[in-house]
């Protein structure tokens, strides 16, 4: 069966948050099952009240019929052949409706913007949310994790399937929102924006077309130590006959700017996830995936072309920050150095130009495999976009400039992916620049996703 097949990534759900208040169990769900930190929020409110807002967008989105089907085929199930089948065509089903919507192939879904990311986080939250909860009148096998089968499904993970030929071919991915209990429920990414906009999308380049294949990254140190990054990344290099030629990680970074990132580290500095989880220290290997063990990894994308793209509604940097230990029999004490030359033989990384939260990590899981493939001549690094922010009026959902932000955004990562995705050789990285040094002092404090 397909679902015996799937990565375990998420075979055991991490449990960080108190049993949800026990009720009666509508259906075939019992209410009293705990639920994780980021179920959790499917309840919060703004703070003048009103309805929770998790569910108020995947309903202004119409992307609710979709969510009470799978919850009604779950209670319908009667073996757990039929369970597997409801979840993994729900994982694929919510991914798909979300970059149909997305890229406008579905103007009857709602009347949010359609650039909008967030309907596809919470919709994904409450599936979740209603598989750990689903109290089956049958026994499930051992093997089977109906939640890995559906979280790989509605991040994309399944859905990546480049054309063979001469066609160029981009992997990007993206990341949900984040930091949701400080900035708030209503906040987007416009990383996962970004990865709708482009999946299944033919860049026009001089050298002829490309084509984009995306996912969308969970902000969770415990699926990145079950492999998430290198299971997409990975899976898509080691196919031979339709690798992808670059890779792009996307995600949120500095307020006013883009960010080519010249560096990722392997340090992670400990900043709390949406499960409210923290972990400080050294990247982990990922089993069973080749990996050379290295503290800094430098990208390959043609970043001087993606300076040169057309301009767009923000000016683009190459940030060539990071920071080391100054004592490296000892990292993680002390300050952290940090300079814009080039890491030594030597020193242990405490922060690549993006930070250490996991959009450093991202670029540096997805090329530490594509080196350990020992694909040198695969283009791959990092792009941090603008902070979005949120709505202007803390009592709404949305406004105009909050959707014009994020569609500029969006537009501009398309541009810059179609310049990098041309072949070209790698260029000699420039002397630092001001704005180099500008970010060198900000790194420390700086969570960047």
């Amino acid at each position: 069966m397909r679902l015996t097949a799937l990565l375990p990534l998420l075979a055991a759900v991490p449990l960080f948050a108190s049993p949800a208040v026990a009720t009666a169990a509508p259906g075939c769900f019992d209410t009293a099952v705990p639920l994780t930190v980021e179920e959790q929020r499917l309840t919060a409110t703004m703070p003048a009240g009103g309805p929770a807002v998790g569910p108020e967008l995947v309903r202004l989105a119409g992307l609710d019929p979709l969510v009470a089907g799978v919850k009604h085929d779950l209670c319908a199930a009667r073996t757990p052949r039929r369970a597997e089948r409801v979840v993994t065509e729900a994982g694929d089903r919510l991914w798909r409706t979300a970059v149909d919507r997305a890229q406008g192939r579905r103007p009857d879904l709602g009347t949010l913007d359609r650039f909008d990311d967030r309907p596809l986080y919470w919709a994904r939250l409450q599936l979740s949310s209603a598989l750990r909860q689903w109290t089956p009148a049958f026994p499930l096998p051992e093997s089977t994790s109906l939640l890995t089968a559906f979280d790989r499904g509605s991040r994309g993970l399944d859905d990546v399937r480049f054309p063979l030929g001469k066609t160029r071919r981009v992997m990007v991915s993206g990341f949900d929102p984040f930091q949701l209990d400080g900035a708030g429920v209503r906040i987007s990414n416009p990383a996962g924006a970004s990865a709708l906009q482009l999946d299944g999308r033919v860049l026009d380049t001089p050298s002829g077309p490309a084509v984009v294949q995306a996912v969308s990254f969970p902000v969770v140190w415990g699926y990145f130590d079950d492999g998430v990054v290198e299971a997409a990344y990975g899976s898509a290099l080691r196919d031979r006959a339709r690798r992808p030629d670059v890779l792009i990680t996307i995600s949120q970074g500095r307020p006013d700017r883009f960010d080519i990132e010249r560096w990722a580290g392997a340090w992670r500095g400990g900043f709390p996830d949406n499960n409210n989880a923290s972990v400080t220290g050294g990247v982990p290997p990922a089993a069973g995936w080749p990996q050379p063990d290295v503290q800094f990894i430098e990208t390959t994308l043609p970043y001087q072309r993606m300076l040169a793209a057309p301009a767009g509604a923000y000016p683009v940097n190459f940030n060539q920050a990071f920071c080391v230990w100054a004592d490296s029999s000892h990292p993680g004490a002390g300050a952290p150095v940090c300079r814009s030359d080039a890491p030594a033989a030597g020193e242990i990384a405490a922060s690549g130009g993006g930070g250490n939260y996991l959009s450093n990590e991202s670029m540096f899981r997805a090329n530490r495999i594509r080196l350990g493939f020992g694909l040198t001549s695969v283009a791959g690094g990092h792009l941090h976009t603008p902070v979005l922010g949120q709505p202007t009026d803390p009592a709404a959902l949305t406004d105009p400039d909050f959707e014009s932000r994020r569609q500029a955004i969006a537009a501009q990562v398309i541009t810059l992916a179609t310049a990098a995705a041309a072949p070209a050789a790698p260029a000699t990285p420039p002397p630092a620049t001001e704005s180099a040094r500008v970010a060198l002092e900000s790194l420390p404090g700086t969570v960047l996703n």
